[in-house]
């Protein structure tokens, strides 16, 4: 038997993934600044520290822990520190090293180190992604990763993401987090955010974790995809030619079928209305718009008062980039657009809903006339001013509703925009906000990122509705935990 060993990282970056792994968690921030404040690239920092937690973390049996959140949260934390000027731009890159470091010595994720393994090739691609299916129906995560690590070399890797995302979309009903790693984590490595390099080596724990079989539940909803299947066999959606690319002459369609979406009491309603609108000639891009129009009516009207549940918003965006990508298969473009309402996060969502409005035009309660600055201001304060949770009465943060104040957060964010005042403004704003969060495990930095690229790809009348939903995202997460953001403030006074 041969000898394990440990996986090794190239020279240039291995003292940095060290300093992640070994430096106490009660120091590393002022270690880690002082690196910054030296020059040590965001880009540098954010690649170690994803290294670091792919070694050194194992993934529990539920999502929260291990690699999974510093993984997913790569591109939207590097977009958001780049969105910062002076010494802000480090506290994003901050938080996601606090959260590797801490889950690499939580007793439930580590201690733990992976392993160098050798690629296996089952006797070229076929048998290859044969061998890795085979394994996937029986949760063999050890032998996928042996698996996978042959594939990203024997074939085009936006192929064989294509087989990982059509593993992974499938069991979205189980945990939102299934398609929200894997994509996310590409797109960190499509845009340039994480080397290519790295991705055999990141992606990883991924295919461990999309292997491995859902934890059981006492949820008895039957799975979705049969229905699923059949409306894309009913449609014909695989056996005609479906457009690609949107245009000004669908706009119409998107806003009709956006809005419909976003007054459903029954999330089930949802694809039978894509699908149809498919069949009608309504593209790709075009039904993806409607969704993300829908998804951010769904998240206004929700009552949700868990700073997590923001796979709305989220999914939705996900989804969107990756029906943009060139390679990815038609089947899981499909799936993409009529599975986006069967994870739990957002399933939970149903049950707690304001009623639907009908107009798409923001409204307000009437306000004395204020300045762009005052109205920003009134804004911010509103979220700095929400009550603090107390958590002893928190039964289960799944069922936490939004308190009375988060309301004066969305009244004031739709007066803002009812007067055409500057969205950029607002966004920046935004974004200082999402930096004091070490609570979500980078959930408000994935949202903001998620609703600032709404905004700019959603066309008129709905894009405004994005912005709303990023203000009352940051006033339900608002001061759940600030200690990172907390002791940066202490050192740079010190400075």
């Amino acid at each position: 038997m041969p000898v394990p060993s440990r996986l090794q990282y190239p020279a240039d970056i291995e003292p940095l993934v060290n300093f992640i792994e070994e430096t106490p968690t009660e120091v590393v921030v002022e270690r880690l600044l002082e690196k910054l404040r030296n020059g040590l690239p965001l880009q540098t920092a954010l690649t170690a520290s994803a290294l670091a937690v792919t070694r050194s973390t194992d993934m529990p049996s539920q999502h929260h822990g291990g690699p999974l959140h510093s993984l997913a949260g790569l591109y939207a934390t590097s977009k958001l520190a780049h969105r910062l000027d002076g010494e802000r731009r480090f506290i994003p890159v901050l938080q996601h090293v606090v959260l590797s470091n801490k889950n690499i010595r939580h007793p439930a994720m580590g201690p733990y180190q992976l392993l160098e393994f050798e690629p296996l090739d089952a006797g070229g691609v076929e048998a290859t992604k044969s061998a890795f299916q085979a394994a996937v129906a029986w949760g063999d995560y050890n032998h996928t990763d042996h698996l996978f690590l042959s594939l990203w070399s024997q074939m085009p890797t936006i192929k064989a993401f294509d087989l990982l995302i059509s593993v992974a979309i499938r069991k979205n009903f189980h945990d939102d987090h299934y398609f929200i790693l894997p994509g996310l984590l590409w797109r960190a490595f499509e845009t340039g955010v994480i080397d290519k390099r790295y991705l055999p080596l990141l992606m990883r724990p991924v295919v461990r974790y999309v292997t491995r079989h859902p934890i059981v539940s006492d949820d008895t909803i039957a799975s979705p995809m049969p229905a699923i299947d059949a409306l894309i066999e009913k449609h014909e959606l695989l056996t005609r030619v479906l457009r690609q690319k949107t245009g000004d002459d669908e706009t119409h369609e998107i806003g009709r079928l956006g809005e419909a979406l976003g007054r459903c009491d029954d999330y089930g309603d949802i694809p039978p209305m894509i699908a149809d609108a498919l069949a009608r000639g309504l593209s790709i891009e075009g039904a993806g718009e409607a969704l993300s129009i829908g998804a951010c009516s769904l998240f206004l009207r929700s009552q949700t008062g868990n700073p997590m549940d923001v796979h709305l918003h989220t999914s939705a965006n996900l989804r969107r980039y990756l029906l943009g990508v060139d390679g990815l298969s038609v089947s899981n473009k499909l799936l993409l657009l009529l599975t986006w309402h069967t994870g739990p996060e957002i399933r939970l969502t149903q049950s707690r809903m304001d009623p639907a409005q009908r107009s798409t035009q923001p409204t307000a309660p009437s306000e004395p006339g204020r300045s762009q600055a005052g109205l920003l201001d009134a804004i911010i304060q509103s979220i700095h001013a929400q009550p603090p949770t107390d958590w002893s009465k928190v039964v289960s943060q799944d069922l936490m509703l939004a308190v009375p104040e988060v309301k004066t957060t969305v009244n004031l964010t739709q007066y803002y925009v009812q007067h055409g005042y500057n969205s950029e403004a607002l966004i920046g704003k935004l974004a200082e906000i999402a930096c004091h969060d070490d609570f979500t495990e980078t959930h408000a930095v994935k949202h903001h990122q998620s609703i600032v690229e709404e905004f700019h790809t959603t066309r008129e009348p709905w894009r405004w509705m994005h912005l709303v939903c990023g203000a009352k995202a940051a006033a339900i997460s608002f001061g759940k935990s600030t200690a990172v953001y907390e002791e940066y403030l202490k050192l740079a006074t010190a400075a």
